[in-house]
């Protein structure tokens, strides 16, 4: 695109402006981990100052919750999307930051001519004057749409007007609600009644704005006037080179913070180790029967089953990932595949590191065949169980995308395939209506290619009085394993195919998933056709040619004439009541908290060994007074709140905590407080109402009775408007 602009400009004789010559070619510039994009929005956002901070989670330390808020705002304004649609963005942050990133975003739309539809909850006003249009929800119907400069004169014409001092915003959020509606209420020598969201409705079908939105409607889109490049031909952004590329870079830099579950793995397999070598110790182990045999067989048998143990460590890593993965799939950042076979192809350095571990400390300990050639075919066999076992357990964890449900199928998956492997019953053992099991066990390939190896070898080949087979075969024979040595490449063979089956299925779950669970929502989506309805048999009949004054009139008339209620009809508010506490006051003098600075920062070139997070902080909360804790989004509002609760379980905390003039003691303050967090956790499996009533039976005091539990609890729902979901579960991410 940069070629073909600057061959136009050349062409017209058109010297483009020397900074943006320079945006464009530094936003073009492909292969670099950043670019002038990245950096330009990280400061829109004001995330520069965290950009090298793990962003964390609920058991992870990283950013603040606003902070996340903007990282999910940057990751969609970097794409670039040409239409945006942004849910509530301004949730935990400043009404500075929130108006630098609404008025970045109009710029950005009215110069790229895009569209965006953001959802927000009672913006500040020099951040509602930005939008252009206004789309009014309330109890799930279009209460007004259109622009914003006429949304007042709606509700003007419906007898509610905003008082001066009052944000429009604000105004807008109360006039649809049951409570606040009637302090807007112009008409004072009318009688007032609630009007509810469907009349609204209703009455702006006969709003100018109203009328002209559906004479729009009715007017089909002429495909000639379209742009051909409205609509983007690629299902991606970049080619499959790039999506491979960028995904294995993030797969990489995953296992490398994510490096002590590795070194554990190997350091429980040295452990291991150590066991096996010392149940199968060479000097105590003979090859002169096939019972001897059989002793080594069962260490064959422990090896392939601590390789097959090893790779279920992936369930719970592969569950982790998949609500990001769910994510930018649906977000078509990247296909299944470009996330599949990087997991697969990283994963190959780790197992031969593990597989090397073992073989390397066991083989000659233990006293198997000690020609090297077959040390290195074990070493190539459980090179690909190890990796069969990983394909196989990350397809578990696809297609479970649940921890329990995953953990319990692998582990029932884990004993199936050891009941049919050969070991645990022999083939001779199986009943005839269960050797198909025995055929499509992998772990049945894995141990017969593993004793063939090492029977075939020369310490076994020896003959016993008894017989005129080896005694390799005879003890093969005896645990009715296949007496071929070509079995070790049948069965390596048969391995390799089963790491092909399962990474492949572990892709294919992911894109099926995606469309199964999608089809319920495909009217929604694609295909559906919208039928315009006109609301009211008096709107339907008004033609254009009728003004303004006489269709508001007329709505207004219809509207007054449906009250019935009157003023003294109104019920008085009941009194809300008040369980008994013991007042307390919480002091805090010279508080600081500091952790151990990022290697990240140090590389930059920070000298400190710590960063101050919080710095020498004090104040008091006393009984009675209601106390705002203000600031911008990252200055540590959250992080002041965490020390003095006692919430941080990591970093250096110094100061003094007292409350009521005592010493803080984390024992007994847990029990008199309350910590209502930005992402809080929740049992997932119980209604909104059971999780009150639980935590008002676990938390107020034996002289509370069951009755006044039940009473308060409903006063809570009623106070934070949760009856309306009082039946709902709260339910997991996915």
């Amino acid at each position: 695109m940069l070629t073909e602009l600057a061959r136009r400009e050349k062409e017209a004789g058109i010297k483009p402006d020397p900074d943006i010559d320079v945006y464009m070619k530094a936003a073009a510039t492909e292969g670099q981990e950043a670019n002038v994009l990245t950096d330009y929005y990280l400061k829109v956002l004001g995330l520069e100052v965290c950009a090298d901070t793990l962003v964390g989670d609920e058991m992870v330390r990283g950013i603040s919750g606003g902070q996340k808020k903007r990282v999910t705002t940057g990751e969609m304004m970097v794409g670039p999307a040409l239409a945006l649609f942004m849910d509530e963005i301004s949730t935990g942050l400043d009404s500075s930051t929130t108006f630098q990133i609404v008025n970045s975003i109009r710029q950005n739309i009215h110069i790229l001519n895009g569209t965006a539809v953001i959802s927000l909850l009672q913006p500040a006003p020099e951040t509602y004057d930005l939008f252009d249009d206004i789309i009014l929800l309330s109890d799930a119907q279009i209460v007004y749409q259109g622009p914003r400069e006429l949304v007042l004169d709606f509700f003007e014409s419906m007898g509610f007007k905003c008082p001066e001092r009052k944000g429009v915003a604000d105004f807008l959020q109360e006039v649809t609600s049951r409570k606040d509606q009637q302090q807007y209420w112009v008409h004072k020598e009318m009688p007032y009644r609630f009007v509810t969201a469907q009349e609204f409705s209703e009455a702006f079908q006969s709003f100018t704005v109203g009328q002209k939105l559906a004479d729009e409607l009715r007017t089909p889109f002429d495909k000639c006037k379209s742009h051909p490049a409205a609509l983007t031909t690629k299902k991606y952004g970049v080619g499959k080179k790039e999506l491979l590329k960028a995904n294995i870079s993030r797969e990489l830099l995953l296992m490398k913070r994510n490096s002590f579950v590795y070194i554990f793995k190997l350091t429980q397999l040295s452990s291991m180790a150590l066991v096996s070598m010392t149940l199968f110790f060479r000097t105590k182990m003979h090859k002169d029967s096939v019972s001897d045999g059989g002793i080594y067989v069962g260490a064959t048998f422990f090896a392939v089953m601590m390789t097959m143990f090893n790779g279920m460590s992936d369930i719970s890593m592969t569950i982790a990932k998949l609500p990001v993965f769910y994510k930018q799939r649906d977000l078509r950042f990247y296909a299944a595949w470009a996330y599949a076979l990087p997991a697969w192809i990283l994963k190959i350095p780790i197992s031969f590191l593990e597989v090397a571990v073992w073989v390397f400390l066991t083989y000659y300990v233990i006293g198997f065949d000690p020609n090297i050639g077959r040390l290195f075919k074990q070493f190539l066999l459980l090179l690909l169980v190890n990796q069969m076992a990983s394909a196989l357990f990350r397809f578990i964890a696809a297609a479970g995308r649940n921890m329990i449900v995953a953990m319990s199928f692998g582990s029932f998956v884990l004993l199936v395939l050891f009941a049919f492997g050969g070991f645990v019953l022999s083939r001779d053992d199986i009943k005839k209506w269960w050797v198909w099991g025995y055929w499509c066990s992998p772990m049945m390939y894995a141990q017969n290619a593993i004793v063939a190896n090492e029977f075939f070898g020369h310490s076994w080949r020896k003959f016993t009085s008894n017989s005129n087979e080896t005694l390799g075969v005879q003890v093969l024979k005896s645990r009715g394993f296949f007496p071929h040595a070509y079995w070790y490449w049948l069965g390596l063979g048969a391995t390799i195919g089963f790491v092909l089956l399962f990474n492949i299925e572990f892709e294919k779950p992911r894109a099926v998933i995606s469309d199964e669970s999608e089809s319920n929502d495909l009217g929604n989506r694609i295909g559906g056709t919208a039928q315009l309805s006109t609301h009211g048999s008096n709107s339907s009949h008004k033609t254009c040619s009728e003004s303004e004054d006489i269709t508001v009139k007329d709505s207004f008339s219809q509207l007054l004439s449906q009250r019935e209620v009157t003023v003294g009809a109104i019920q008085p508010k009941k009194r809300g009541m008040v369980l008994p506490f013991e007042p307390h006051s919480l002091t805090f003098d010279e508080v600081t908290y500091s952790v151990d600075m990022p290697k990240e920062m140090k590389l930059q070139g920070i000298l400190e060994d710590k960063l101050m997070l919080l710095n020498g902080v004090s104040g008091a909360f006393r009984p009675g007074v209601l106390t705002a804790l203000m600031g911008v989004s990252g200055a540590g509002k959250t992080t002041l709140m965490d020390v003095l609760a006692g919430r941080k379980t990591g970093g250096y905390i110094t100061g003094n905590i007292t409350i009521s003039g005592y010493p803080k003691k984390q024992e007994t303050f847990t029990r008199i407080s309350g910590y209502c967090e930005q992402n809080d956790i929740h049992s997932p499996f119980v209604t909104v109402y059971e999780s009150l009533l639980y935590s008002a039976w676990l938390r107020l005091p034996p002289e509370v009775d069951s009755e006044t539990q039940k009473m308060f609890i409903e006063e809570i729902m009623e106070l934070v408007e949760l009856n309306p979901l009082r039946q709902s579960l709260v339910g997991l991410e996915i």
